[in-house]
């Protein structure tokens, strides 16, 4: 079975900039994304069936990497935001 991995700089290309800076300059989001590369590579692990996990526990693993990365990219595209802006418009 093909497992595909979701590393965030494949999932967010545009912003590979800000990722690498933001993994340099800020300790929690470098942890958290950390977290979240740790976190994909285990699920992965237990799609392929090289790690054993039950469905309840899996399902709670995907929706804890879902979260890490809804946040993860908030946090990217606020810093890819022009200064000064709100973030409500198409600066």
């Amino acid at each position: 079975m093909h497992v595909e991995h979701h590393p965030l700089i494949t999932d967010f290309p545009e912003l590979r900039e800000q990722l690498h800076s933001l993994r340099q300059e800020d300790h929690h989001f470098a942890r958290l994304a950390d977290e979240y590369e740790a976190l994909d590579k285990r699920v992965c692990r237990v799609e392929e069936g090289i790690e054993m996990l039950d469905e309840n526990a899996l399902s709670t693993l995907k929706v804890e990497r879902v979260a890490l990365k809804d946040e993860l990219a908030r946090q990217l595209r606020k810093a890819a935001e022009p200064e000064g802006c709100c973030g409500k418009c198409s600066c």
